[in-house]
């Protein structure tokens, strides 16, 4: 199974950095154009918040059957955290993409409630980048996180 859940895990991130770049380019492009809010936008928000929420819920359960987050309850995380590769599976990357996965819903919704479409175009542009700024920077690319294949098999 963990194999399975870390599989969907990682190839739906595909998904999210595509739908989040669509959402924000439309956000954009929406606010500075001075355009109507339509259909497509609120599309784009609901799939890029949704593909993050689906990501959310593949990482919780990998945190739950994964080696690392098995090894950080089972050492009540003090040795986890002195691993840098532990600490960040087990703590960085959880919280950082839980305030990823916030900063959209926050986005989505605002933009929801606003009444004027430009300023709907602002908030989802706003609060989207946010949260695809700290996705890419919670993703394993290796740079200043652990390295992890970019398509696991």
């Amino acid at each position: 199974m963990y194999q399975t859940v870390l599989l969907l895990h990682s190839w739906t991130r595909w998904l999210v950095l595509l739908f989040g770049l669509i959402a924000i380019f439309r956000a954009f492009s929406g606010w500075q154009g001075r355009k109507p809010f339509v259909g497509a936008d609120n599309g784009m928000g609901a799939a890029f918040v949704g593909s993050m929420h689906l990501q959310l819920l593949l990482g919780i359960i990998l945190y739950f059957i994964s080696p690392v987050g098995v090894k950080a309850f089972e050492t009540a995380g003090s040795a986890v955290m002195k691993d840098p590769t532990g600490r960040f599976f087990a703590v960085e990357h959880l919280v950082g993409m839980l305030l990823a996965v916030i900063a959209a819903q926050v986005g989505r919704t605002l933009s929801k409630k606003a009444t004027d479409p430009v300023l709907k175009h602002k908030k989802a542009f706003t609060w989207f980048l946010i949260a695809l700024i700290l996705v890419l920077i919670m993703i394993p690319w290796g740079i200043w996180n652990p390295a992890r294949p970019l398509f696991h098999t």
